[in-house]
């Protein structure tokens, strides 16, 4: 009878939500807005003739396709700051009237101003919170309606780029007076086994009209395929006028599928608010189930398992997109790192955008979130005491559900860390405090540098330690309490205690191996970022990728430290090849995944490297085989060998016993004599939005990959697409990151289009140096509706 009136209760609830769908709207705000790189306080003014204003969609990034300026700042990648004004101009239904109208913005960069109809909402000199504003005061229901954005870039900004611009989504959101508050459900698992999740879920609801509410609230849980799997019992508050209340509800997940690295499962939580027999407002939630902790003596365990965090610290920006990343963009760079072995991410250092995290959620990997770099200190010095509770709350509201996180991470490098007083201690502890009462299901860190007070690393749950693994090790005898990572991992050379630039040539991961109290270690970087640059870079070139999410020589490190699949990768040791070295202490020997050298090479010994994770390597020479090494007897997972250069064919064949598991070969090429352009998706939605990146390698003609002739390459699209840049991930750029031209760099560079919003073709031709007839890659864009 029980499992009846289960039943029943759902099926109601279903035809009850599908009669109201539209008690909550949100509806992406992205295009059809005008913008202007100047100021005046007429911009924001509704009346203003903004015609002539440039066409935009978001995100955008106005910065980026700026010159650069030789004598600006590197940590800006030598763009100019500015002030840049966004306008909008929209209509609602006069049936609107009576609801609740907010703006959400993902993001905008960087001290931002928002006005509708000529009213200022409000200021927000953080460039990497979300905001709200609430509109409807100020709004023109059943008319037009004008919302204009002042962002300024002047001043102090972060050590690293950060754009211009309104630089992540929009959306316009819709509600009832009544109605959960945005972000205003929080769902947690205080127990979890085999057999069931025990689910609590705390609901914020606000009461926007002059009466007295009372409400009946009910939640039911949906897995990935639409399947209703649990639901609680009705929940009854009573509300007052003009004011808001949480309601807290628990129930039981019956053989819940645990969120993890391997198998991201994913729910979603249906909160559904109800003001007699109607519907006044329905909530969505994805949320996974899973249990992690950090031991002391063990490191970090993911449902019980041991898990060693193989991470990457990331900037959010892409290359020649800047930070106005389309979804596909980012969604690219994880199935990248994913499958490269990577299943950690540190958000460096601020708050991702929410997408991000979304799609960490369902690719399984887990992520510190931070909140600040610095806190008084550079650029958010100044807003420090006023601003810093307000931004912390908005990132751990918006982000509390999200089942990739695993530690907030509250600053990062900080001056205070320097101090012999107590002033950083007592800070560090107050913010540490704010979390814990905010969120108290997950531990707090935080990253500390060379030099710090040993008293101020010890104030947070989990301790970072940047470039200090053997700081670390002695800390450890002194403090076993202490639960340890290192946040920021040197990519190739070691310090010593006392003295970070030992240079000593052992890779820093074997600590992390080797010590199961180590949670793990965050790579600087995973991949290249724009600014902290010494022109002519244009930014940070040590990444294991470039700024194209090519991978580089050097990873072949971590990727055979990081995977259980064989591999062996060839490199060559010069330090005379054209790379950007990068700062001293991220350096690379200098490395070169080809074998064509020049004519003075001849006879010249030259090292060559096998990096690899099998037992032993055999190296052929032109089919001749010049020995066999195990790999324990060198460093570094890389046999190094010694051979006079001419022009041929090396070739590394990985064994693990007399099996041979993995091979490699380098072949000397000939002049390019083609390009082989390749699409990763020829497919895309026609939502205005959708990417496609054509990666464009050079070849001789037996089809072998040309490094060392590179060409000139021009583009143009026609259809139903656009251009968004052209990129070769060699930072050095001379002019801009700006136009439809870009010789190769290795041998490489990669297109990037967006699709338009209606179904059709689009064209990319691609016309190289020195071949008459351009390269013509089609893509279709299908009809889509965005959910």
């Amino acid at each position: 009878m029980k499992k009846t009136l289960t039943f029943l209760t759902a099926l109601l609830f279903s035809l009850n939500l599908l009669a109201q769908k539209e008690v909550r709207i949100k509806d992406n705000f992205d295009f059809d807005w005008k913008f202007r790189l100047n100021d005046s306080p007429d911009f924001a003014q509704k009346q203003y003739d903004d015609a002539g204003w440039l066409d935009v969609q978001l995100p955008h990034d106005w910065n980026i396709k700026q010159d650069f300026d030789p004598k600006g700042d590197g940590s800006a990648a030598y763009l100019p700051g500015g002030i840049g004004w966004y306008r909008k101009t929209f209509s609602l239904p006069a049936a609107y009237e009576g609801k609740r109208v907010s703006i959400l913005l993902g993001g905008i960069s960087f001290q931002s101003d928002v006005y509708i109809n000529g009213k200022h909402l409000g200021f927000r000199p953080y460039g990497f919170c979300s905001i709200e504003y609430d509109l409807t005061p100020y709004l023109n229901f059943g008319g037009e309606n004008v919302i204009a954005v002042r962002t300024n870039t002047f001043g102090e900004r972060p050590r690293w780029y950060a754009g211009g611009g309104i630089y992540r989504h929009v959306w316009l959101q819709v509600t009832n007076p009544v109605h959960i508050s945005t972000y205003g459900t929080y769902i947690t698992t205080p127990s979890v086994d085999a057999s069931k999740a025990e689910i609590k879920i705390t609901t914020t609801l606000a009461n926007k009209t002059d009466k007295e509410q009372n409400l009946t609230v009910l939640q039911r849980v949906m897995d990935a395929s639409g399947k209703q799997v649990a639901q609680s019992e009705n929940g009854k508050i009573t509300i007052a006028a003009d004011d808001m209340k949480d309601l807290v509800q628990n129930f039981t997940l019956n053989n819940p599928e645990l969120w993890s690295i391997e198998t991201p499962t994913m729910y979603s939580m249906e909160t559904a608010v109800k003001q007699g027999n109607k519907i006044i407002d329905v909530y969505k939630t994805p949320f996974g189930v899973r249990t992690f902790k950090f031991d002391r003596d063990k490191g970090f365990f993911l449902n019980g398992k041991h898990v060693k965090l193989k991470g990457m610290c990331l900037h959010e920006d892409a290359g020649v997109l800047g930070v106005a990343i389309p979804d596909r963009a980012n969604e690219r760079k994880l199935e990248i790192l994913k499958e490269y072995g990577c299943n950690a991410i540190r958000c460096a250092h601020n708050p991702f955008s929410s997408d991000f995290l979304d799609m960490c959620d369902r690719m399984g990997f887990i992520v510190i979130d931070e909140a600040f770099d610095k806190w008084k200190s550079g650029y958010y010095e100044k807003y420090f005491d006023e601003w810093w509770q307000k931004d912390m709350s908005d990132m751990i509201l918006r982000d509390r559900n999200h089942p990739c996180i695993a530690l907030w991470s509250i600053g990062n490098e900080l001056q205070e860390a320097w101090n012999n007083n107590n002033e950083g201690v007592e800070r560090a502890a107050m913010l540490q405090d704010f979390v814990h009462k905010l969120e108290p299901t997950r531990p707090v860190t935080l990253a500390v540098q060379n030099g710090h007070n040993e008293k101020f690393a010890g104030v947070t749950d989990v301790i970072g330690y940047n470039y200090l693994e053997a700081r670390m090790l002695s800390d450890k005898k002194k403090f076993p309490e202490r639960i340890c990572l290192i946040s920021e991992e040197l990519p190739y050379y070691r310090g010593e205690e006392g003295n970070i630039r030992s240079y000593t040539p052992l890779n820093a991961w074997q600590i992390i191996e080797e010590n199961d109290f180590v949670a793990g270690g965050f790579i600087w970087s995973g991949v290249d970022y724009l600014g902290e640059a010494g022109y002519p870079g244009k930014g940070w070139p040590n990444g294991l990728f470039d700024i194209c999410m090519f991978e580089k020589p050097r990873a072949a490190y971590h990727r055979a430290k990081w995977n259980a699949e064989p591999t062996v990768r060839i490199a060559v040791a010069d330090q005379s090849l054209d790379i950007d070295h990068g700062r001293d202490l991220w350096q690379w020997p200098k490395l070169a995944a080809h074998w064509n050298f020049p004519q003075r090479y001849q006879g010249l010994i030259v090292e060559v490297r096998t990096t690899t994770n099998c037992e032993s390597v055999e190296l052929y020479f032109d089919d001749k085989l010049m020995g066999k090494e195990k790999t324990v007897d060198f460093t570094n997972n890389t046999i190094i060998w010694y051979l006079p250069y001419r022009p041929g064919k090396l070739v590394a064949k990985g064994y693990n016993g007399d099996r041979e598991v993995a091979t490699c070969q380098l072949v000397t090429s000939k002049q390019t004599k083609r390009a082989e352009l390749k699409a990763d998706r020829t497919s895309l939605k026609a939502d205005g939005q959708d990417l496609s990146f054509i990666t464009v390698n050079l070849q001789d003609e037996d089809g072998n990959p040309v490094q060392t002739d590179d060409k000139k390459l021009t583009v143009t699209v026609e259809g139903e697409g656009k251009f968004m840049g052209i990129d070769n991930g060699d930072l050095r750029r001379e002019k801009s990151f700006a136009g439809n031209e870009l010789k190769t760099s290795w041998g490489k560079a990669l297109i990037i289009v967006q699709s338009s919003r209606k179904a059709g073709k689009m064209h990319v031709k691609v016309q190289m140096e020195g071949i008459e007839e351009p390269y013509i890659v089609e893509i279709q864009t299908r009809d889509y509706k965005r959910t």
